[in-house]
C-alpha cells in the first residue's frame, strides 16, 4: 500500500513511535550504564552527560510528533484527552492508556527538570527515578497497541530494544558488584600506602628505589 494523503498520518504516527522507542532505548542504556563520575570508554563526562540529554530532548520531539499524528489520524479514534488521561481511549484502552502512562512520566520529568531551582535536587532526583518507567511502559505501549510490532522485523527491533537494556542492566550490576564497599576502601587505601601490606615483593623493589 502506497503513501497517500489519507494515510500519511497512520505512517507518520508509526515511524516516529519506532524512532522514538529507539530513542528511548539510548536513554534507558545511557541512564544505567553512566552513573556518578562514569562516563563512556572514550568520551569526557561532561561529553557523556550531553549524548545523553540530546538524546532525551530528541525522543520528547519524536513521542510529541508521535502522539500528535497519532490523535489526527481518521483511522483510530484516541482524542486529546485520551492521550493525557490513562485508559480513556475507546480505541485500544489498555495499550493506549499505557502510553498516555508513559507521556505524563515524561511531562512529569520535564516540569520538575524546569522547576529544578525550586523544587530542590532531592525532590528532583525522587521524580527523575520515574524516567526508569517509561521505557518498559513505552514498550508495552508499542508492541501491544499496534499489529505491526507482533511480528517481521519491528518484533525483532523490540526484541533487540529489551536485549539492550537487560545486557546494560546485567553490565552494571557486575559492575557494582566488582567494587569494593565503602567499608573497605580505608583498608584498601591504607594497603595500598604501607609497603608491608604490598607483601615482601613489593616491599624489596620500593626499598630498590
Amino acid at each position: 500500500m502506497g503513501i497517500t494523503s489519507s494515510t500519511a498520518l497512520w505512517y507518520a504516527s508509526r515511524a516516529t513511535g519506532v524512532v522514538a522507542l529507539v530513542l528511548l532505548t539510548g536513554v534507558m542504556v545511557l541512564g544505567i550504564m553512566v552513573t556518578g563520575k562514569r562516563g563512556l570508554p572514550g568520551l569526557p563526562r561532561f561529553g557523556t552527560t550531553m549524548l545523553h540529554r540530546n538524546l532525551s530532548l530528541l525522543s520528547v520531539l519524536f513521542v510529541a510528533v508521535h502522539v500528535i499524528t497519532a490523535i489526527a489520524d481518521p483511522f483510530v479514534t484516541i482524542g486529546i484527552a485520551a492521550s493525557v488521561i490513562p485508559f480513556t481511549s475507546p480505541y485500544e484502552t489498555v495499550w493506549i492508556g499505557l502510553g498516555a502512562v508513559a507521556l505524563d512520566l515524561m511531562a512529569a520529568l520535564i516540569v520538575t527538570s524546569l522547576l529544578r531551582a525550586r523544587i530542590g535536587r532531592r525532590m528532583w532526583r525522587a521524580v527523575h527515578w520515574l524516567s526508569y518507567a517509561i521505557w518498559p511502559v513505552a514498550l508495552m505501549h508499542s508492541i501491544w497497541s499496534s499489529k505491526d510490532f507482533q511480528h517481521g522485523w519491528l518484533l525483532w527491533l523490540g526484541i533487540g530494544c529489551a536485549a539492550a537494556v537487560a545486557a546494560a542492566g546485567a553490565a552494571r550490576i557486575a559492575a557494582s558488584l566488582a567494587r569494593p564497599h565503602r567499608a573497605e576502601l580505608p583498608a584498601l587505601t591504607l594497603a595500598q600506602l604501607d609497603p608491608v601490606a604490598r607483601g615482601p615483593r613489593d616491599y624489596t623493589r620500593a626499598g630498590a628505589r
